[in-house]
């Protein structure tokens, strides 16, 4: 039940309503994934961005990579909704233009692959209503593998000859998404 207390008080010939909840408000706990961003360029002083991405991280606890990202099916690409990647200015991925504006990041892990896909769809949770219909842009890119594991999946823009490279990283799975200018 909700109360309420106000008190009215009249000073200098102004009347001041005041009102207090008894009750607390009850916030959630951590996420067992938390949100995270990833923008470039990277330095937060500068405002000038390029392109910025909003994910969760999803931990493996023990897990396979390969079990929490099944290969062969689209993946949101990290936890809970679907990455969202917003451009700032109009990008190529591979040969086809992207215009400034936000997207969803979506992939399909293989062992040796990922393909990359940026999609129309907004505010999606997972990949369970994914349609291909919506894709705007398509690349297959190699699988490396890193010399450390990370316990979170993890994203990090870096600098290109012509442009700028999204990398995923989880476990030992490395993957650069290359975007030009």
């Amino acid at each position: 039940m909700k109360t309420s207390t106000f008190i009215t008080a009249l000073a200098f010939g102004v009347t001041i309503l005041l009102s207090s909840n008894a009750n607390a408000q009850k916030f959630p706990g951590l996420d067992k994934s938390p949100m995270d961003a990833a923008a470039y360029p990277n330095d937060y002083k500068d405002a000038a961005k390029t392109v910025k991405i909003t994910y969760s991280r999803p931990q493996l606890k023990g897990r396979p990579v390969s079990e929490l990202a099944p290969n062969g099916k689209v993946w949101r690409t990290g936890a809970n909704e679907a990455a969202e990647i917003t451009f700032y200015k109009d990008v190529k991925l591979g040969d086809t233009k992207i215009k400034a504006g936000t997207y969803t990041l979506f992939t399909i892990p293989e062992k040796d692959s990922y393909t990359i896909i940026i999609n129309k769809d907004l505010n999606v949770w997972g990949s369970y209503t994914y349609k291909e219909a919506n894709d705007v842009a398509r690349l297959k890119v190699p699988v490396t593998e890193g010399t450390d594991s990370l316990e979170a999946f993890s994203m990090v823009f870096t600098k290109a000859d012509k442009g700028i490279v999204l990398n995923l990283g989880w476990d030992k799975v490395r993957v650069a998404v290359p975007f030009t200018e």
